[in-house]
């Protein structure tokens, strides 16, 4: 206590000062309007630019629960596409008064790892069998196929991307329904190459090419690719094509499993058919 009274006494002087000084600039801007105008634009210029800065910095925070949240969504959405539901028909079949069941299911996952540069490539999820991904399901990203899922352990999964040596998928032409199957060309990570296309096929450069829906993988029409390049073999009765990929396999973060609700009926069936033919 002793010490602040030494303190107050040894600078009295100057309090003094800064409370006269302060009465001086409250009767200036109190009976001075442009003065006083001047003070609280200043101060509110200075508020402003603090709080503007603020709020880029914590939207820069929440980048990561908005990119969640937007994943979630086109999670949502995908599975509302009527690409996800199989058309029912017939006298005698009615399921819940609509004309669709719903066939394939989205769930997001995150990519932890990816390479491009090998000749077998992979990609590594953050799912896993707790959240119900189990081997051969497609893996799909907003552009494009990534690849199918190969192992499974409890919390994650690996991936046989598209950039690998024996990935193939069964692919159409959007224009004219005309498929073939899709491969990796082995070189450059944005390009493939797609086979079984008839020669007397119409066929021009930009044309789209899409998934089939032959598979139980992925259902039809995903965009995978255009076409960049053909050409006609001598005696050969099949196109030549490259591709461009959709998607730019260096620039993904969040992927989604497709889980087909009848694949395993798809798969039992086609079976039968090849004991028979077998």
């Amino acid at each position: 206590m002793r010490n602040l009274i030494r303190f107050i006494e040894k600078n009295a002087i100057l309090f003094l000062f800064l409370i006269l000084e302060g009465f001086a600039f409250y009767l200036l801007f109190q009976n001075h309007n442009f003065h006083r105008a001047s003070f609280l634009n200043s101060t509110n210029k200075i508020s402003g630019g603090i709080y503007a800065q603020y709020s880029e910095f914590t939207d820069y925070l929440n980048l990561k629960e908005v990119n969640l949240q937007l994943a979630k969504e086109n999670e949502r959405l995908r599975e509302l596409q009527i690409n996800s539901y199989e058309k029912l028909f017939g006298p005698n079949i009615l399921i819940n008064d609509t004309l669709h069941q719903q066939q394939y299911l989205y769930t997001k996952a995150k990519i932890i790892n990816n390479s491009v540069n090998k000749q077998n490539n992979y990609l590594t999820l953050n799912m896993g069998s707790k959240n119900g991904i189990k081997n051969g399901m497609g893996v799909v990203a907003p552009n494009g196929v990534v690849g199918i899922i190969k192992d499974v352990s409890p919390h994650f999964s690996t991936v046989v991307s598209l950039l690998h040596g024996s990935s193939k998928i069964s692919v159409k032409l959007k224009k004219n329904n005309y498929f073939g199957s899709m491969q990796w060309d082995g070189e450059n990570y944005r390009q493939g190459v797609l086979y079984d296309i008839p020669n007397h096929v119409d066929i021009r450069i930009g044309d789209t090419v899409v998934t089939s829906g032959y598979s139980s993988t992925f259902p039809a029409n995903i965009k995978v690719a255009t076409i960049a390049d053909f050409n006609q073999p001598k005696g050969e009765n099949f196109y030549d094509i490259k591709l461009n990929f959709s998607m730019d396999f260096k620039n993904l973060s969040y992927v989604y499993v497709v889980k087909n609700l009848r694949s395993t009926e798809q798969k039992v069936l086609e079976e039968k058919r090849e004991e028979i033919n077998g």
